[in-house]
């Protein structure tokens, strides 16, 4: 609800501040003295166009200022939270104009667009009149109201989850089948390298043994040769082996070494090579009876070594990394012939998705068909006895393709009326103005407030060209629907302000010259002197007193 509104040069305004309480509360005053003025201020702190002729004559800039409580409205709370514009359970809107068509606003303090003021005051406020800011102008507050007003609550969060889960695995189902379709010649290519490098099998460390194994099997005649050349020298030379020679040698010092003990360590030294080129020998025995001089396993191993040499030019790398390549277009191959598989998956959960969604499309669609009927008649009975006889209300319902589907249902919701007999229903922003448009949002108000809406609704002269038992009527009406909202009316009429919880007066008076705005919250007495007034003009007499007092215990006597 709106607890204050502060204006502060505009139009001619000087400066003053509105208090505002629950209820429903009636702004009184003569023509002209400013009344309306209060209504275009609330409309440029709920984001309405500016303009610098609004500024009052002689100041640089024009201020209004609007402090809401928030209340029960938690979505809002939620809105002003993810942006950071919360404070605490209230709400602080400001807009600035200057004279050099500058435009500044503010929420809680914090510099903001001007669309964004906007979007919070539509879920602030709701004016109904000579303005364009009542939110049930907008599909999506109508949608809103007729669901609210069949209670598909229940029903259209299970639509939503439901909704939200297919458009989910559609948006999955058409990348993945992209992906697919991209990746067809490169599935292609992966499995003809995957297999020509399982076929050849190549093992890590393979490529060093067969390099080597190469170089003995291409060199086997010279290594014998050498093999045994060296076994003749150490061991097998009749004439002179080095083995006999060292045993010689060793065995002349070790004689000598009886006459001086200083030859003993060498003959030591001697005696320990003699044992090691004695195993040495071994060794290389050992080493030719090994030998298998195969000319088909050189020529296999060569061919080995070229398929190794032919794969890494033709992946451009080195022979070495071969294994690791297998083991990587392998691991590549698996996850994109997965795709295949994920996609008949994702194709049979898209499916039961949309049946799903197909099922509670028609059941919120039967739903909504039931609640609109309801409704428009509902309306269109409450119209009757709001001066618009012959006037009906109708919600149309207009199908939407399977792929126009939306969060929202399988349907565009529109209000549609026909303010006077013999006309055709059109949209409600198009056929009634004014009064007539005030009193049409005031019967889907009265219809649908204890459902859901703003929680502050202002009417501006929803009065206009109607009087007596309609008046009355009207009155009764906002009356009524204060229960649920904090309701605010322009009026004229004393059969309007009457009904009033609290009624404020609205006067002009001029000081040098200059006119001066001023409110006054009115009590019990000053009501009757105020609704006496707007019985019977300027002169005042008892009698309307007597007629002002009567109506106002009227309302009292009916609660």
């Amino acid at each position: 609800m709106i607890r204050e509104l502060l204006v502060r040069d505009l139009a001619i305004i000087t400066e003053l501040v509105l208090p505002l309480e629950t209820g429903m509360t009636a702004l009184t005053g003569e023509t002209g003295a400013g009344k309306s003025i209060l209504v275009d201020a609330l409309g440029l702190v709920l984001g309405d166009r500016g303009d610098v002729n609004l500024i009052r004559h002689g100041q640089e800039r024009a201020e209004v200022s609007a402090i809401f409580e928030l209340g029960a409205n938690r979505a809002l709370l939620t809105w002003l939270q993810a942006r950071d514009l919360e404070q605490d359970e209230e709400c602080v809107l400001r807009r600035i104009l200057s004279r050099e068509g500058r435009s500044r606003a503010y929420i809680n303090g914090r510099p903001v667009p001007i669309q964004t003021l906007r979007e919070v005051g539509r879920q602030l406020v709701d004016i109904y009149g000579q303005h364009a800011h009542q939110s049930l102008l907008r599909p999506g507050v109508q949608r809103s109201l007729l669901d609210a007003y069949g209670a598909h609550t229940l029903l259209f969060d299970e639509w939503d989850r439901a909704y939200r889960h297919w458009r989910q695995l559609s948006q999955a189902l058409e990348t993945l089948t992209q992906t697919a379709g991209e990746q067809a010649a490169r599935l292609e290519l992966l499995r003809y390298q995957v297999e020509e490098l399982e076929a050849f099998r190549a093992e890590p460390g393979e490529l060093a043994r067969l390099e080597q194994e190469q170089q003995q099997l291409a060199h086997g005649a010279e290594l014998v040769q050498g093999v045994e050349l060296a076994l003749d020298l150490l061991y097998q030379n009749e004439q002179g082996a080095i083995y006999a020679l060292l045993g010689k040698v060793s065995r002349q010092l070790a004689q000598l070494g009886a006459i001086d003990p200083k030859l003993t360590p060498p003959v030591e030294l001697l005696e320990n090579a003699a044992i090691q080129i004695d195993e040495a020998v071994g060794g290389l025995r050992h080493y030719l009876d090994s030998m298998d001089i195969d000319p088909e396993r050189l020529r296999w191993v060569e061919e080995r070594l070229s398929g190794f040499y032919d794969l890494a030019r033709k992946h451009r790398i080195a022979p070495a990394e071969l294994p690791t390549l297998a083991e990587h277009l392998a691991s590549e191959l698996g996850q994109m012939e997965s795709v295949d598989n994920r996609l008949g998956n994702l194709q049979g959960e898209f499916a039961t998705a949309l049946q799903t969604c197909r099922a509670l499309a028609a059941d919120l669609s039967k739903a909504r068909a039931s609640a609109a009927v309801k409704l428009a008649q509902g309306v269109t009975e409450v119209m009757q006895s709001l001066a618009m006889p012959g006037g009906c209300f109708k919600v149309i319902l207009a199908s939407l393709k399977e792929q126009e589907f939306s969060a929202h249902g399988a349907e565009q919701v529109q209000f549609q009326v026909s303010a006077n007999p013999g006309q055709p229903p059109g949209p409600l922003s198009k056929v009634a103005s004014g009064g007539e448009l005030s009193r049409i949002g005031l019967a889907i108000q009265v219809l649908t407030s204890q459902w859901g809406g703003v929680s502050a609704l202002i009417f501006d002269e929803v009065d206009v060209g109607i009087g007596g038992a309609v008046a009355e009527t009207v009155g009764a009406r906002l009356r009524e629907l204060a229960k649920y909202r904090q309701v605010l009316c322009v009026t004229h009429l004393p059969q309007v302000a009457a009904q009033a919880h609290a009624q404020i007066r609205i006067s002009k008076s001029y000081q040098k010259k200059t006119a001066i705005v001023e409110l006054t919250c009115l009590d019990e007495k000053e009501r009757v002197e105020e609704i006496a007034r707007m019985l019977g003009g300027r002169e005042i007499t008892e009698r309307s007193r007597a007629h002002a007092h009567e109506m106002l215990e009227m309302v009292r006597r009916i609660e």
